[in-house]
């Protein structure tokens, strides 16, 4: 199973975001549930650099599917709102995923 859910602040603010885990609905390469949450994951990260400007702080371990993404300190009222965004999509299509597939997916 995947889960994950948000990093937040102490004030609750989403300051990033947490995976683990492997899907196991299909073998390796035919696995369109992981397919679908390692989309939404890169995807996000990609757009935090891109459209936000923000290199967030990416740690990974393939071998159990662990990825955790942290946004870095200091960053501007303008690239916060952006990544705010980002993260909510992200939260939004993981609970979307997990509604379609909850003995595959959990967000908290």
């Amino acid at each position: 199973m995947i889960s994950g859910g948000l990093i937040c602040t102490s004030d609750g603010e989403p300051a990033g975001f947490h995976l683990e885990g492997h899907a196991g609905h299909a073998e390796y390469g035919q696995d369109i549930v992981c397919a679908a949450a390692s989309m939404l994951a890169i995807n996000c990260v990609n757009s935090l650099e891109a459209v936000a400007g923000i290199v967030p702080q990416v740690t990974e371990r393939e071998e159990d599917g662990m990825l955790s993404v942290v946004l870095p300190q200091g960053i501007g009222d303008g690239q916060r709102h952006d990544a705010l965004v980002l993260l909510k999509a992200l939260a939004q299509g993981f609970r979307d995923l997990s509604s379609q597939y909850p003995h595959r997916v959990r967000w908290k």
